[in-house]
């Protein structure tokens, strides 16, 4: 158990790192920003929901995806949960939102009970799809076009206005 707090925290204090450091890199154009870049395809992937249900980032072709990776260890990931809960109810059909969740052997179903999320919430038990799209913070954020392409992605905690802005 001491084990398990001592890694934890060590890997919450590298997030931190790379967090801080990730501060005002809003737009994702930069060659710098780690990872999966702007312009390319985004890479498919499917996971299971919180019911069990598979879902494939290929069933939204067609329609603009948020693709947001976090964890229930994160603050910042939790900050930017109402937000994302807001322009999910406003955004309605026009925009899918995908929160990938990267620590699924904690209890997600009730952390996303407690934060009152209604998009759905992907577990990512095998770090697949966190290694695909090179995930080394969070929370990160892809936006998607219709075509399947990155237009946006941005590294830190993302206001309504961000999520606003990069759906257009």
């Amino acid at each position: 158990m001491i084990k398990k707090v001592i890694s934890a925290s060590f890997l919450f204090f590298l997030m931190a790192i790379v967090i801080v450091q990730a501060q005002g890199k809003e737009d994702s154009n930069n060659e710098q920003v780690p990872g999966i870049r702007v312009g390319l395809k985004a890479p498919d992937f499917e996971l299971k929901d919180l019911d069990g249900k598979a879902v494939r980032l290929s069933d939204f072709k067609g329609k603009k995806v948020m693709l947001n990776f976090w964890a229930t260890w994160c603050p910042p990931c939790k900050a930017e949960m109402p937000a994302m809960q807001k322009f999910f109810e406003e955004s309605g059909d026009e925009i899918v939102i995908l929160a990938v969740n990267i620590d699924p052997e904690n209890n997600v179903a009730g952390f996303v009970k407690q934060m009152g999320v209604q998009f759905p919430v992907l577990l990512d038990k095998n770090e697949q799809v966190n290694s695909k799209y090179k995930i080394l913070s969070i929370p990160t954020t892809f936006f998607i076009d219709e075509n399947g392409i990155i237009k946006h992605k941005h590294l830190s905690v993302m206001t309504i206005d961000m999520m606003r802005k990069y759906s257009k």
